[in-house]
């Protein structure tokens, strides 16, 4: 069972950072959210599986994964915990750039076209990040059930989305921790 409190208290404790800091979005905000310090602790990591298991309901999809780095231990984190609920899940990684050797994939794992999948994110700002997993996804030939994001800024990510016919699920949005979202 998820445990949000606990989950809103490790963000808090080792994840929130206040000051001033350029976002990937190029946007100038007051705080930041530094989701690996939380995605790659044990007890973090599996709060965080708890909860996007919880939103991912029944049936699961085939497989859940996103863009490398930092999709790669939310995805390693879903597929462990429902390892050990006894659920059956694969796990993959998109690839910001392809190989130059090897097979030259965009997308890595045990998957196949016309799989059902969703998108893991550890923070969704503006979606874009988020789109350009998506895009690869469905070019190596997924088909794409949603996104499940760890927090929304609430900056547009959910609209942005949205229009392109994308659902968001979070666990958290920057409202829980008494903050508003970036103008």
């Amino acid at each position: 069972m998820f445990d949000k409190p606990a989950l809103m208290d490790l963000v808090r404790q080792s994840a929130l950072q206040v000051g001033d800091f350029t976002l990937a979005s190029g946007k100038k905000s007051h705080y930041y959210l530094d989701c690996r310090k939380i995605t790659l602790d044990s007890w973090g990591a599996n709060l965080i599986a708890d909860g996007m298991l919880e939103l991912l309901g029944d049936p699961l999809p085939a497989a859940v994964g996103g863009m490398a780095i930092g999709a790669d231990p939310i995805t390693g984190a879903i597929i462990t915990v429902a390892g050990r609920q006894g659920k059956r899940i694969k796990g993959f990684i998109v690839r910001k750039e392809a190989k130059q050797h090897g097979t030259g994939r965009d997308v890595e794992g045990p998957v196949t076209a016309g799989e059902e999948v969703v998108i893991v994110e550890d923070v969704v700002t503006t979606g874009g990040s988020s789109l350009a997993a998506i895009e690869k996804a469905e070019a190596f030939g997924l088909k794409i059930r949603g996104v499940l994001a760890i927090i929304d800024r609430l900056e547009g990510g959910r609209e942005t989305l949205a229009a392109r016919g994308y659902s968001l699920q979070t666990l958290l949005t920057i409202r829980d921790f008494g903050l508003e979202p970036v103008k």
